[in-house]
């Protein structure tokens, strides 16, 4: 493996392109970013009830994450510490408890290790059960997203997600606050993880290109954008980065644009309904990105489409092959004809066979399968769009860059990305808060 600043150049924006393909590159992602990271769980609205469960992945390993008796959320490894089955096969459901197919012992909703069979005869009431505790995960809810980590030095999720939350809050605080419609959806594309993260965290570029047909067959008002026809860098949107490796890219009053028809009116309406609550709530700026259409990514790799209101994770399988999980985000307190026709437009657009899926899809894949050739692999790839162009907002957290096409969150995904692998501690990571530090000239 090279040097991490061979692979990552000129503040993120080149990269060496065996980062895609590498797999000693890949096994170190797992050790630095997916064991360190804060990753994507479930949303409480998922596991409402005692004994629910929602069984996921972090990196490659497969985990558990279940409401306790008191309320609380708790997560650990599935694999059982006597031989290393797995204690969990089903995606989701309620339970009491999990039971080992290999041998027969029984563990709690917390992990906990509550039977084993033959204590007495076989193992002369000598083992010690509370040593093969279920390996723990760390667990924090963000405005009902469930986030788990196995770094216990990590700071907390609120910390990790620096600026983002500010932006986040715009649709996660809302009166009544959010929930994802599931089970999730689920299918295997070809690819490498980093590719449809840095797709998601802003890439508004591909939009009118690759997405030209299956806009205009959409039909929403978005769909004037096929084949970059129309585009007005200094009043269609923003892209911003926050230095945790966050990012979107917002087209202004965009947030139903994907949406056609019936569809598009019935969501406008309640957007158009809802705003002045978020105006008083929340002020201005965020009433504004309330009504945008939102490509964001939280680093390293949980993407969501705020407006077409697809949630995503994109779980590494390899360093060329992942598993999509994909859920349809809405209103809690939206009426729920509403909430089932957006779900049932986002299986449309970025469902499994989605029109907009399949486009994407197509596109990851190759750009990961190229890396196969020796000698194209020993090539670099350039993001360098809008760089040097990105400013200080007084009233906006992060990096901000004029227009919705720009490739700033790219550069920032790919620092970040290199802080990790360079093994920094997180005392040394960059901070949102050492940015707005900045900002005040300290």
């Amino acid at each position: 493996m090279k040097p991490v600043n061979q692979l990552i150049q000129q503040e993120g924006a080149i990269q060496d392109r065996s980062i895609f393909w590498d797999e000693d590159i890949y096994q170190k992602e797992m050790e630095e970013i997916f064991a360190r990271c804060w990753l994507f769980l479930t949303h409480e609205s998922i596991i409402p009830d005692e004994g629910d469960y929602q069984a996921t992945t972090m990196g490659e390993d497969s985990v558990v994450v279940a409401r306790q008796k008191d309320g609380s959320i708790k997560a650990f490894v599935n694999s059982c510490t006597h031989r290393g089955n797995v204690v969990c096969f089903s995606d989701g459901g309620n339970a009491k408890s999990f039971t080992c197919p290999y041998h027969g012992w029984v563990f709690g909703m917390d992990g906990s290790l509550v039977d084993v069979p033959l204590e007495k005869q076989a193992y002369h009431n000598e083992i010690d059960k509370d040593a093969l505790f279920l390996k723990k995960v760390r667990v924090e809810s963000y405005k009902g997203f469930v986030f788990g980590t196995f770094d216990e030095e990590a700071p907390s999720l609120e910390e990790y997600l620096g600026g983002m939350a500010w932006y986040m809050d715009s649709f996660m605080d809302v009166p009544g606050g959010c929930e994802l419609i599931g089970p999730p959806m689920k299918s295997i594309l070809d690819c490498n993880w980093k590719n449809p993260t840095e797709n998601f965290i802003g890439d508004g570029y591909h939009v009118g290109w690759a997405h030209a047909s299956a806009l205009e067959i959409s039909g929403g008002p978005l769909a004037i954008a096929k084949g970059n026809a129309v585009y007005d860098a200094e009043t269609s949107g923003l892209q911003v980065t926050v230095p945790e490796g966050h990012g979107f890219g917002v087209i202004w009053e965009g947030a139903a644009a994907l949406h056609g028809g019936p569809v598009f009116e019935a969501y406008q309406k309640w957007l158009d309904e809802r705003s002045p609550l978020i105006k008083e709530k929340m002020g201005e700026h965020r009433e504004k990105f309330y009504q945008g259409h939102w490509d964001a990514a939280i680093f390293p790799n949980c993407s969501f489409l705020y407006g077409t209101n697809t949630f995503k994770m994109w779980q590494p399988r390899g360093p060329h092959s992942i598993e999509v999980f994909t859920w349809t985000l809405v209103e809690k307190e939206m009426p729920e004809d509403l909430k089932q026709m957006i779900h049932a437009d986002n299986m449309l657009t970025f469902g499994t066979a989605g029109i907009l899926e399949s486009d994407d899809g197509e596109n990851m894949e190759q750009c990961t399968q190229s890396n196969r050739g020796y000698s194209t692999r020993q090539g670099t790839l350039y993001a360098g769009m809008g760089q040097g162009h990105e400013y200080l907002d007084p009233e906006l957290p992060g990096l901000v860059s004029k227009g919705w096409v720009n490739e700033a969150p790219q550069r920032g995904m790919y620092r970040r990305w290199a802080e990790f692998m360079d093994g920094k501690p997180w005392s040394e990571l960059s901070t949102t808060a050492q940015l707005e530090q900045t900002k005040l000239g300290g």
